[in-house]
């Protein structure tokens, strides 16, 4: 066996809200620069999961350790975490009031502290790196809805996290936009990002993840390189599932 550094260890993880165990006992692990993909029917606990990772949700039991660093209750240990770990969400949770421009260079002055000018430097460099760098001074309510999650992208990008989590990020989108928004997701992971991906989206699945997961009911029922987890699924459950989305 070859040694490896994984970046994300996640084991036993138990979540309930009051009587529903969301979570049942999930474990994951993310190797540096793998692209992981969960999918599953809704309310199988995906985005309950993966909001886990950077403490926007508690869990009772279990164990979750991003690079190095044991996800626990200490607030200061939790902001490490989470200034290491990017998050796109379905909605894009912009601040209507801001432009673009400062939409993104809000976290890295306030939290890294960084000068504005390196800030929107980076900013810059971001928008044209997700292809809107004619959208800098506009604001949130002038684009269109794949314009405003590439900003969302750009933003969580700016502060130079290690992974970048997304919660089905294109399932807000028209389906037109959906493309464009894949097509960022895609050279991100080309760049090497580690990416822990909730999606439905089965092209990008196929084409980026090196594993994809299958969730229900707060377990993972399957895991498997994408090749095989299409062609060849062991489990009934993912054959049920894969029926209804193919």
């Amino acid at each position: 066996m070859t040694e490896t550094n994984p970046i994300i260890v996640a084991t036993d993880v138990h979540k309930w809200y009051d009587s529903f165990h969301v979570l049942q006992g999930v474990n994951l692990t993310v190797e540096r620069q793998e692209v992981v993909v969960l999918m599953g029917p809704s309310g199988s606990g995906k985005s309950t999961f993966i909001r886990t990772l950077n403490a926007l949700e508690d869990y009772q039991q279990g164990q979750i350790v991003i690079d190095g660093m044991a996800l626990s209750q200490d607030l200061g240990n939790i902001e490490s975490i989470r200034r290491e770990v990017g998050m796109v969400f379905q909605q894009f949770n912009l601040f209507p009031h801001l432009t673009v421009l400062q939409n993104i260079t809000l976290a890295p002055i306030w939290v890294r502290r960084w000068p504005r000018a390196k800030a929107e430097e980076v900013a810059m460099q971001l928008l044209e790196q997700v292809d809107i760098l004619e959208q800098a001074q506009k604001y949130p309510g002038q684009l269109s809805g794949g314009q405003q999650q590439r900003v969302a992208i750009a933003r969580a990008l700016a502060m130079q996290p290690k992974i970048m989590l997304f919660d089905e990020p294109t399932s807000a989108l028209d389906p037109e936009m959906v493309k464009e928004v894949l097509v960022v997701m895609r050279s991100l992971a080309k760049s090497g990002m580690t990416m822990v991906v909730v999606t439905h989206e089965v092209g990008f699945a196929r084409e980026v993840a090196n594993r994809i997961l299958l969730m229900d009911q707060g377990t993972v029922v399957e895991e498997a390189a994408p090749e095989q987890f299409f062609q060849n699924p062991q489990e009934e459950r993912t054959k049920l599932f894969l029926s209804q989305i193919l």
